[in-house]
């Protein structure tokens, strides 16, 4: 009986780890404004991007020439970053959601 019950407590944990794309709205350095709806897709200056998922924590959206990094930290809050044209890279301010 304990096994039976300490694996449903570990399976129930199990998917409370899980994360997925997060609704955010963030803005980067040279004017580019990224916009993610829950789950996906990634929009990046208002065109939907090609999203590839490396894992649960880290998806990569990439259009316009532009890469942006979303990182999902344990806590749960995400991570933006961008890589551009001619080497131009840096850290996305996210916008508050209300």
């Amino acid at each position: 009986m304990k096994q039976l019950l300490l694996g449903a407590l570990l399976v129930s944990a199990a998917g409370i780890a899980h994360a997925d794309i997060p609704l955010l709205n963030a803005t980067c350095p040279g004017n580019i404004e990224v916009h993610a709806d829950e789950g996906g897709p990634i929009y990046i200056n208002g065109k939907e991007a090609t999203l590839k998922k490396f894992n649960d924590n880290y998806f990569e959206a990439k259009g316009s020439g532009i890469t942006v990094s979303l990182t999902i930290r344990p806590d749960g809050s995400p991570d933006v970053s961008y890589t551009g044209k001619n080497r131009a890279n840096g850290v996305c301010e996210l916008a508050d959601q209300d």
